[in-house]
């Protein structure tokens, strides 16, 4: 059974990570204690708003808001927010 990505759910990043704007690469990054992924815009732009407030409906709702010509906006988020749960990027309490 594949897990789903609820509506209400918070996520945030996982602990002793940190996301940072690396201006040499012109890119997001995630830093821990072992090294360092490279993001693409995308996965930047989800995870900047991942502040431990904000859930998963609201997540989708601020980046239609910021990319409203994007189509299928609210699957691409539960399906990367799935994967970066998966790889352990992030959690939910």
């Amino acid at each position: 059974m594949t897990p789903t990505i609820e509506a209400t759910t918070i996520y945030r990043l996982r602990p002793g990570w940190r996301l940072q704007w690396e201006p040499a690469q012109q890119r997001h990054v995630l830093l821990y204690p072992e090294g360092m992924v490279q993001l693409n815009e995308s996965a930047g732009a989800v995870l900047t708003l991942l502040d431990g407030e904000r859930n998963v409906a609201m997540l989708v709702a601020e980046l239609q808001r910021r990319f409203p010509e994007a189509t299928t906006l609210e699957e691409d988020v539960r399906e990367f927010l799935l994967d970066a749960a998966n790889q352990g990027w992030i959690r939910h309490d």
